[in-house]
């Protein structure tokens, strides 16, 4: 006697629900540190007090998390104000991505995802993703990433209203290393 479609749809579900996690972290093992796709971000591990000129405008701490399969940014600026983000790599395209959310989440800007667009000849980073506007239009949002010789790391974040012909920056810091 054969079951009836959904039963058997809902059994297979079911059997493989029970199977997926077995496999999942059998393939885990030792995480993404060996994949060297994982290591773009490594030039900005650390603890850091940020500047906009002389002036510090907040500190940020980045750790790699989940057996380096993520980067996590802990942001506080100098008034209080916080923002996380979680840096990771989409499985299926090989590409890292960001998802950026503060404590003042309901502003443009509040929250943001951006994904790689480019990898850098000094070794920088740059990831772009869109900010929709009440009104409906989007702005183009980049932040780009830049290691220094000096130890320290360039930040530079930057809008556009026409579509990437224009940009003009919002953000322009120094990362010093914590002591």
């Amino acid at each position: 006697m054969s079951l009836p479609q959904p039963i058997r749809a809902w059994s297979v579900l079911l059997l493989l629900s029970l199977a997926l996690p077995t496999v999942a972290r059998s393939q885990q093992g030792a995480g993404c540190a060996a994949d060297s796709t994982y290591s773009a971000l490594d030039f900005w591990l650390g603890e850091w007090d940020v500047f906009e000129g002389d002036q510090q405008v907040g500190t940020n701490r980045i750790t790699r998390v989940l057996k380096g399969c993520a980067v996590l940014e802990e942001w506080r600026d100098t008034m209080g104000g916080e923002g996380r983000s979680l840096f990771y790599v989409e499985p299926g395209t090989h590409q890292w991505k960001q998802v950026w959310v503060t404590d003042d989440a309901r502003q443009v800007g509040g929250t943001k995802e951006k994904h790689l667009v480019a990898r850098l000849p000094d070794g920088g980073v740059r990831f772009q993703g869109e900010l929709p506007l009440p009104d409906g239009r989007l702005v183009l949002d980049r932040t780009t990433l830049t290691p220094i010789r000096s130890g320290e790391v360039r930040q530079l974040i930057e809008t556009s209203r026409d579509g990437g012909t224009t940009w003009r920056a919002g953000f322009d810091a120094r990362y010093r290393k914590r002591r």
